[in-house]
């Protein structure tokens, strides 16, 4: 048991505590056997005196007296009839007389006040004590006795209770400490090392389980302490694959801007072609190739936590919304309804690439989990705060209810195989403009989305 542990800590306080309750009973204790043997000598008084009225001519001799007084280790006994006070027998005092008091009419206090003066007198007192007789032949009787052997007695009573307690608080301490070292002083060493573990390697695998069955607190603290420690080895291993995954994605980029690149280039070529189909689809696939390069150059920075600010204009929702149908090739798919209700004539200010990725991120969501069968509608509104609230809602199955609850966390709100990026990347999106996005129901009649795009403001005319 190391100096300063937990565990001898805990015997030192035991130790202490019992040795706390053992003075408060010694207390009380010490005044009640005071009081007992000042009882005992008044008893003696008692029967010393009426051995004294039996004598003859009450004559006795200085001797005999003095045989008397010392057999009942006292050193007077008067008795009171009426209002005549007798003294039966006497010898010298050999010390002054400090206190005088009746045992029936003393109070609690004062037995105590009384105890503690004979023990800090040393002995070195004489006291008169009175009380009723047990004799039809006297009203009370007093006795005159010297404290001397009241405070050996006293002093032996003490040394008595001092070695019970010390035994006493020994055998506690070592029951409290094989108790607490079982249950408590281990499981705690347990955890400690498991933290000290933790601290050197955290990715490596536990040496020392916490998988405690126990009910109480401590056996929380084991299972929450090592479900957090699964949580935190999880997280630093996706950190690890997600620096991984970072560094192929950063190749992949650059080689797809240079592809995006030269896509580019060759529809600069189509531009010259007279020809009606090339020149209605080409504007829309070049805004297309467009986007996919800024993506591109964007595309590390949602895990470098910078996204750019949103670059605010005027934009018509309905036109925006349009576009993402035509990126998506909703047109293409005969049994999928895409109902664009936004009105046309509402205006909002915001930045128009971003929100299109918004608006492509949950659209694309729709169309998968739809299976390209179904409908998907877009509504808008000013509510009373004057922002633009936007609905998105779907004819699929619904969200499954575990990934309902990390819907918005990277890499866990992710079904059917995807990552679970999308909605993480269109929420922080909507935060950038100070908007949001909640779910608003999901069940086997459908999905729907709920997004808050933020205040209204004044900006340029709109854009198409």
């Amino acid at each position: 048991m190391a100096r300063g542990s937990l565990s001898a800590r805990l015997l030192f306080l035991t130790i202490c505590f019992v040795m706390v309750v053992e003075v408060l009973i010694y207390v009380p204790s010490i005044a009640n056997f005071r009081r007992g043997f000042l009882e005992q000598k008044l008893m003696a008084a008692q029967v010393a005196a009426l051995s004294f009225e039996e004598i003859p001519g009450q004559e006795v001799s200085d001797m005999l007296e003095q045989e008397i007084l010392d057999s009942a280790d006292i050193l007077a006994v008067i008795v009171l009839r009426g209002d005549s006070r007798q003294l039966m027998l006497r010898r010298p005092f050999p010390y002054p007389l400090v206190a005088r008091f009746g045992l029936d009419k003393i109070s609690y206090f004062d037995l105590l006040k009384g105890a503690i003066m004979t023990l800090w007198r040393g002995g070195e007192g004489v006291i008169q004590v009175s009380g009723p007789t047990i004799s039809a032949r006297h009203d009370r009787v007093e006795v005159v006795l010297a404290e001397t052997t009241l405070y050996k007695e006293m002093l032996d009573f003490t040394w008595n209770v001092l070695g019970v307690s010390i035994l006493v608080s020994l055998f506690t301490a070592g029951l409290v400490y094989l108790s607490l070292a079982f249950l408590v002083s281990r499981p705690i060493g347990r955890i400690v090392k498991s933290i000290n573990q933790f601290r050197k390697n955290p990715e490596g695998a536990p040496e020392i389980g916490l998988s405690s069955t126990r009910k109480d607190e401590i056996g929380t603290v084991e299972r929450e302490l090592a479900r957090l420690q699964n949580e935190i080895r999880k997280a630093l291993k996706q950190r690890a694959n997600l620096a991984a995954l970072g560094a192929a994605v950063s190749k992949v980029n650059h080689d797809l801007r240079n592809i995006l690149a030269t896509a580019q280039l060759s529809l600069d070529r189509l531009e010259t072609v007279d020809n009606p189909v090339v020149k209605t689809t080409l504007p829309r696939l070049i805004r297309s190739v467009d986007r996919a390069i800024r993506f591109c150059e964007r595309t590390l920075k949602y895990g470098k936590a910078d996204e750019p600010p949103p670059e605010r204009t005027r934009v018509s929702l309905h036109h925006l919304i349009e576009e993402v149908e035509l990126s998506l090739g909703v047109e293409d798919i005969e049994e999928l309804s895409w109902r664009n209700e936004v009105p046309e004539d509402l205006v909002a200010y915001l930045d128009p690439e971003q929100i299109f990725r918004v608006l492509l991120n949950l659209g694309r969501n729709s169309v998968q989990a739809m299976r390209r069968s179904g409908d998907i509608r877009f509504d808008a509104e000013v509510d009373a705060a004057g922002e633009i609230v936007l609905t998105v809602s779907d004819s699929g199955p619904g969200i499954p209810g575990p990934v309902r609850e990390h819907l918005f966390v990277p890499f866990k709100g992710g079904s059917g195989g995807s990552t679970g990026l999308g909605l993480a990347i269109v929420r922080e999106l909507l935060q950038a403009h100070g908007g949001d996005i909640r779910l608003e129901k999901s069940d086997a009649q459908g999905t729907t989305f709920a997004l808050r795009l933020g205040p209204l403001s004044s900006g340029p005319e709109p854009r198409a």
